[in-house]
């Protein structure tokens, strides 16, 4: 029988690269797509990983990156929507352009890929999607307008595509991490420092962890083993879920 194939977007840094390197472990094919930085391209070829360079803020490369993977494989069965990135500014100061570009990699991408490999996904009657959206999909922190307006989105669109694929067989989930521990949320602590005028520990201690029952950062690892089990044939019945991965952040 033909092995699954999966599509991991941010799949080379964070969790996106541990995400791709349990889907691989689970023996689907995987490719990863990235910006195409070499840096991106050694980690692929290292991990025997498919890359697929592309920019997603980029309509049209968001239809090539569909395109290439379906090429290489002939079929695409999982597709994950993890990329993103942050940028700390409050409302006045932040740049309009950074804003736009926030909005297209992290709410119009997934978007466009889903529609893009729909038919691909649905072919076989076990497709899954999977966004990678964020506590802040529930809640709000300051100086984060643009990512929190994203992830509350990704939600949404979750819901909506779940409720559309599920007649095909097709899931459709969101898994929401508190804090984890990557390059993003290490340069979000400099930010984050700067802004509100406190030490890198003092953020993580009292902005980060403060609200969490659990008071340490999640491993990269910790969310790639929850996507494991979503993309999974075991999960064919959870859909439209949405999968707080949080410390205990929302229990209050």
């Amino acid at each position: 029988m033909e092995r699954r194939a999966a599509l991991v977007t941010g799949g080379t840094s964070g969790i996106g690269k541990a995400v791709a390197r349990r889907l691989k472990r689970d023996g689907l094919r995987v490719a990863v797509l990235d910006l195409p930085r070499q840096e991106a391209k050694d980690f692929a070829e290292s991990e025997d990983l498919v890359f697929i360079g592309a920019d997603l803020s980029r309509r049209e490369d968001c239809r090539a990156a569909i395109d290439e993977v379906t090429r290489v494989f002939g079929r695409l069965d999982v597709l994950v929507n993890n990329a993103g990135f942050q940028h700390i500014d409050p409302i006045p100061d932040f740049p309009e352009d950074t804003w736009d570009r926030m909005l297209a990699v992290m709410l119009t991408a997934p978007f466009l890929l889903s529609k893009y490999a729909w038919p691909f996904l649905v072919a076989g009657g076990q497709g899954r999607i999977v966004n990678v959206a964020s506590i802040h999909g529930h809640v709000a922190s300051p100086f984060k307008s643009a990512y929190i307006s994203a992830k509350h989105g990704v939600i949404g669109l979750t819901r909506t595509a779940a409720l559309e694929g599920g007649p095909h067989g097709l899931t459709v989930n969101a898994i929401c991490p508190g804090y984890v521990r990557t390059p993003l949320v290490e340069g979000q602590l400099a930010d984050q420092a700067r802004t509100r005028g406190m030490s890198e520990e003092e953020v993580l201690e009292k902005v980060m962890l403060e609200p969490a029952a659990i008071r340490r950062l999640l491993d990269p690892e910790d969310v790639a083993a929850l996507a494991s089990y979503v993309v999974s044939p075991a999960a064919w019945g959870m859909t439209g879920a949405v999968l707080d991965l949080d410390l205990g952040w929302t229990a209050r």
